[in-house]
């Protein structure tokens, strides 16, 4: 829950406006100065408008060269970051062959496995080897390997579900599948805080779409209860099919969902329960199997268990796991299935060797000690940012922890000094958050030491004070130990 202070909003509202007021004024006079040599098509609409168009040019390009900088390495606990010019105001970046050596704050690297694995790797390479990058095919054609399907079953095995199919890319496995599960006629209540893929998944769908409080499963029964008293739009029929969806960790808050309550509401409702795990699965729970197995959730109470292989696996892809007439009907249906290019087969080698790191199947306790490390390192980290002052979303044992920014000037301030000490951070604003709400959003790896830790800890108190992002008192070690005392009462 963001506690976002008065004074902080009223000056986050002002710097808005006048960014806001300043930015018309330019455009007005650009305007005026280009009128005798407008180029402008009679007929023709222009095909960028809006606050959206406004919003990038005025305020993004000002701080473009925060965002999607240059990697020359792995993601791994330290990367080389390529450094980077203007000549023109930021609106446009060259390349210099200078490399900057940074730690990694800011990588999906849950586990560690986005590096050379002494495990994974070899048998990667192999891989590559036997079947090239890439299937140059669909699925249903000549683009399913042996690998493919034993990924499927093993992900199915690992996530605790009857079956598995596979997809290409994490987002579109959200926006491709929601469309073949329902269509007009059914109803998707979505958490209101639900990732991209998600919302255009539900609106592609053509079911009717309605939305409740974020984690709150008590709206969640007022709307589930509302709606299916009034039924369909204009004809008030019973709903088809009624899907509730919500994530396993909220990628821009780092909260835990309240699955077990949620679970509890759609039973009693009989509504369909559709998890998105792309954050949690393999990062939290205590063998890696996600959400379920934190808060104690059995997977067969969850109808849909959708994750990515993007973050805790250091590969690509996702995968949807649910009941066997489930999977068979998606793979008949599906366009993401029909007609999208499979996974390339080494990195659904890589997916399949860390799995097997993880349970232990490569002859190891090396997943258990990275499970171990992601836990440990996630709660000290959060713990010694909220003894610190800042203002930190999420809840324990999460990888994910955003520290508020709010104003917009301290966004790139933040990203740049951060980069100044060697340390790479991902800032995330607006259209990716509310305006008011923006962040800077920490991703901790089991790969970092705590020594990389406590050097992250130390750039970010120094470039904390200097942008001042310091919202609340610094904590003692007493008052910290007593705040989780009560939070466990």
């Amino acid at each position: 829950m963001v506690r976002l202070p008065y004074f902080t909003a009223l000056t986050t509202l002002f710097s808005y406006g006048l960014l806001f007021a300043f930015g018309q004024m330019r455009d007005l006079f650009r305007k005026i100065l280009d009128l005798p040599k407008s180029k402008k098509v009679q007929g023709y609409a222009p095909i960028c408008l809006g606050l959206e168009d406004f919003y990038t040019r005025r305020l993004f390009l000002r701080a473009q060269d925060c965002f999607g900088r240059p990697i020359a390495s792995a993601p791994d606990a330290w990367i080389d970051v390529v450094e980077r010019y203007s000549n023109d105001n930021n609106k446009t970046l060259h390349r210099t062959s200078n490399i900057t050596k940074c730690l990694n704050l800011g990588s999906y690297n849950y586990l560690g496995f986005a590096a050379a694995d002494e495990y994974c790797t070899p048998r990667v390479i192999e891989s590559l080897k036997q079947y090239s990058p890439g299937t140059c095919s669909v699925r249903v054609d000549g683009g399913t390997t042996k690998l493919h399907t034993e990924l499927e079953e093993l992900a199915a095995r690992f996530v605790g579900k009857p079956a598995a199919i596979l997809f290409g890319m994490g987002y579109v496995t959200n926006s491709a599948i929601i469309p073949a599960l329902i269509a007009k006629g059914g109803l998707i209540i979505s958490d209101s805080l639900n990732h991209n893929s998600i919302v255009n998944g539900a609106r592609g769908s053509g079911a009717t779409v309605r939305v409740f409080q974020h984690n709150t499963p008590s709206h969640l029964e007022e709307v589930l209860r509302e709606q299916i008293a009034e039924g369909q739009p204009r004809t008030h029929r019973p709903w088809k099919k009624i899907i509730v969806i919500v994530e396993g960790i909220y990628s821009m808050e780092g909260e835990l969902c309240k699955l077990p309550e949620i679970i509890a509401v759609c039973k009693k409702y009989k509504a369909y329960t559709y998890l998105d795990e792309a954050h949690s699965i393999g990062a939290i729970g205590k063998t890696g199997r996600g959400v379920c197995e934190l808060l104690g959730v059995d997977p067969a109470d969850v109808d849909i268990m959708m994750g990515t292989f993007t973050k805790s696996f250091g590969s690509c892809g996702g995968y949807i796991a649910a009941s066997k007439e489930i999977i068979q009907y998606l793979k008949h249906t599906c366009p993401a299935h029909l007609y999208g290019t499979s996974m390339s087969p080494p990195a659904v080698q890589q997916v399949i060797s860390a799995i097997k790191v993880i349970l232990g199947e490569d002859g190891s306790n090396r997943g258990a000690q990275k499970l171990a490390q992601i836990r440990d390192n996630s709660n000290f980290f959060r713990a010694e940012l909220h003894k610190m002052g800042f203002e930190v979303l999420g809840d324990e044992d999460s990888p994910v922890m955003p520290i508020m920014l709010y104003n917009p000037a301290k966004i790139p301030a933040f990203s740049r000094e951060c980069l100044k000490q060697n340390v790479a951070v991902v800032t995330v604003a607006f259209p990716a958050t509310p305006l008011l709400l923006a962040r800077a959003r920490i991703c901790i790896s089991a790969s970092h030491s705590r020594e990389d830790l406590m050097r992250g800890l130390e750039v970010l108190s120094k470039v904390g004070d200097l942008v001042g992002i310091k919202y609340f008192p610094v904590e003692s070690e007493n008052s910290h130990a007593e705040a989780k005392l009560k939070k466990l009462d």
